[in-house]
C-alpha cells in the first residue's frame, strides 16, 4: 500500500510528469518535416509510411541531442525537476578516448524522454477522460470491457467504479513515467566512463597541489613560528644587556613573519579559488639569509658547502631550501644546544643534504618535556617530498646524543 501512495506524496512525480509532456510539446514543431518523406513517397503503405515517420521524427530528435548546450539545459532540467542528483557536464573537453556510444547517449535520452512523454500523455489523458466521463454519461454511450471472451457493460452503479479504476490507471502511468525517467536520467544524462575519469583526474591533481601547499605552508609558518619565537626570547633577555643585539633579533623577526605572510597570502589565495599572485619561491640562494635569521635567534650554525650550487635550479632548489628550512626548524624545536652542522653537496649527478644537531640524552627529536609542540608531519612530509624527486631519505639518531637528517636528490630530475 505503501508503495503506490508514497510516490504520489512526492513532489517529483507531479514535476516528472510536467517534464515528460513538456518534452512531448517540444516535439511538435518537428513533427511537419518528418512528414515530408511519407508525402513523397505516397505509393507506399501506410504502415511503412507511420514507421517512416516515426522514425524520422526520432531522427530529427535525437539530433538536437548533438549539440553540447542542449545536454547541458536537459541536465539543470533533470535535476530541478525530477529531483535526480546530476553533476554538470564537463565543460570544454573533448574525451578522445571516449567509446563512440557516449555521443549516442543524450540523443538517446532526448528520444526516450519524446516517447514516453507521448505515450504517458496519451494513456492518461485518455483515462483521465474516461475517469470523468463515464459516471455521469456525458459522452453519451456505454462502457463495455471484454477480456478473455468475457465481457463486462459499465451501467449504472458500476461506471463510478469504472471511472474510479480509469483515474487510478491514469495516475499509476503518471508516477511509471516519472520513475522510467529518474532511472534513464543518471544512465543517459550522467557523466560517461571518460568524464569520470576526467573528473576523477582533476580532483587527484587538485588533492595533489593542496598537498603540496600543505607541506609549504607547514614549512614556511612552521619555521619562521619556531624562529620569532626563539628570537622574541633572546630580545627579550639582551633587551637591557645589549640593545643593538636586541634590535637585530626584532628585525630578523619582521624579516621572517613578513616572508611567512608572503607564503600565507599566496596559500589562502589557492584555497579560495582566487587569482593570486605569483608563488613565493625561495631556493638554494636564499639560504645565507635563513642562516643569518637563525644566528640571531642565538643558534651556532656551522654551513658547510661544496659544489657549484648554480647547477641546482628550478624544483630541485626550492625543495631543497624547504628541506633544509624544515631540517633546521626540527633542530631549533628538539635541539639541546650545540652547533647545528649543516653540509650542502652539490656534485653532477646527485645533491646531498645533512643536517646535524644535538640531542643530549634523546634519541628522538619529537619527545620529551619542553619541546615545541608539533604536528609530528614534518618528517613524513619530507619523505613524501623527496619520494616525489625520485630520492633517498634518512633521518634518526647518530650515536647517542645527535640526530642526522640525510637527504640524496638526483641533479637530472631538477626542471
Amino acid at each position: 500500500m505503501t508503495w503506490g501512495i508514497r510516490p504520489l506524496l512526492r513532489g517529483s512525480t507531479y514535476t516528472g510528469v510536467l517534464f515528460a509532456y513538456c518534452g512531448a510539446l517540444v516535439s511538435l514543431p518537428l513533427l511537419p518535416f518528418a512528414l515530408l518523406p511519407a508525402a513523397l513517397w505516397r505509393s507506399a503503405p501506410e504502415s511503412v509510411q507511420i514507421v517512416l515517420v516515426l522514425l524520422v521524427w526520432a531522427a530529427l530528435v535525437g539530433s538536437a541531442g548533438l549539440v553540447r548546450p542542449v545536454r547541458r539545459a536537459l541536465v539543470v532540467a533533470a535535476r530541478r525537476l525530477l529531483r535526480v542528483p546530476l553533476p554538470d557536464p564537463v565543460a570544454g573537453r573533448r574525451t578522445s578516448g571516449s567509446p563512440g556510444l557516449d555521443r549516442w547517449r543524450t540523443p538517446l535520452w532526448l528520444v526516450l524522454h519524446v516517447a514516453v512523454g507521448w505515450m504517458g500523455a496519451l494513456a492518461s489523458g485518455v483515462l483521465f477522460v474516461m475517469g470523468i466521463a463515464l459516471p455521469g454519461n456525458w459522452i453519451g454511450g456505454e462502457a463495455r470491457l471484454s477480456l478473455f471472451g468475457t465481457s463486462f457493460q459499465a451501467s449504472g452503479g458500476w461506471s463510478w467504479v469504472a471511472g474510479a479504476v480509469c483515474i487510478v490507471l491514469a495516475v499509476a502511468i503518471c508516477v511509471l513515467v516519472t520513475k522510467a525517467l529518474r532511472w534513464s536520467a543518471p544512465r543517459l544524462l550522467g557523466p560517461s566512463a571518460a568524464e569520470r575519469l576526467a573528473l576523477a583526474a582533476e580532483r587527484e591533481m587538485l588533492l595533489a597541489e593542496r598537498n603540496r601547499i600543505a607541506h609549504e605552508l607547514h614549512d614556511s609558518i612552521g619555521h619562521t613560528l619556531t624562529a620569532a619565537t626563539i628570537q622574541a626570547a633572546v630580545a627579550g633577555e639582551m633587551l637591557s644587556a645589549d640593545p643593538a643585539a636586541a634590535r637585530a633579533a626584532m628585525r630578523s623577526i619582521e624579516e621572517s613573519t613578513r616572508a611567512a605572510l608572503e607564503d600565507l597570502d599566496y596559500v589562502l589565495g589557492v584555497l579560495r579559488e582566487e587569482q593570486s599572485g605569483t608563488a613565493p619561491t625561495r631556493t638554494l640562494a636564499d639560504l645565507p639569509g635563513l642562516l643569518d635569521r637563525l644566528r640571531h635567534a642565538g643558534a651556532v650554525v656551522e654551513p658547510e658547502v661544496s659544489g657549484e650550487l648554480a647547477q641546482v635550479q628550478g624544483t630541485l632548489s626550492r625543495a631543497a631550501y624547504r628541506i633544509l628550512q624544515e631540517g633546521l626548524t626540527n633542530a631549533l624545536r628538539h635541539g639541546a644546544g650545540g652547533p647545528i652542522g649543516i653540509e650542502v653537496a652539490a656534485g653532477p649527478d646527485v645533491l646531498d643534504l645533512t643536517v646535524v644537531n644535538r640531542t643530549g640524552a634523546r634519541t628522538d627529536p619529537g619527545a620529551g618535556p619542553g619541546v615545541f609542540p608539533t604536528s609530528g608531519h614534518g618528517l613524513s612530509g619530507l619523505a613524501e617530498r623527496v619520494r616525489l624527486l625520485h630520492g633517498e631519505f634518512r633521518a634518526g639518531p647518530d650515536g647517542a646524543e645527535h640526530w642526522r637528517l640525510s637527504v640524496r636528490l638526483p641533479v637530472r630530475m631538477s626542471a
